[in-house]
């Protein structure tokens, strides 16, 4: 999620306990989606939708973390 802000997603892991569920949750919901969309693991159309907007809204409010830690730190 957001690679080409690495650094600061490292850092925000370890200084922001919020962001790091954030990340966390993110990722798991990477993976549960990748599972259902190659067939190992199965759940109807409406439930994988709620999980991609969930996934969705976690990166959006990663994103704004990342934007005013780099405003904070003028980087």
């Amino acid at each position: 999620m957001l690679h080409e802000y690495r650094d600061i997603v490292s850092k925000l892991k370890t200084e922001n306990a919020h962001f790091a569920k954030i990340f966390e949750r993110h990722n798991e919901l990477d993976k549960q989606i990748t599972e259902v969309e190659e067939g190992r693991e199965h759940m109807s159309d409406f439930e994988l939708d709620k999980l991609k907007k969930e996934k969705l809204a976690l990166k959006d409010e990663a994103y704004a973390m990342i934007l005013a830690y780099k405003k904070e730190h003028n980087l």
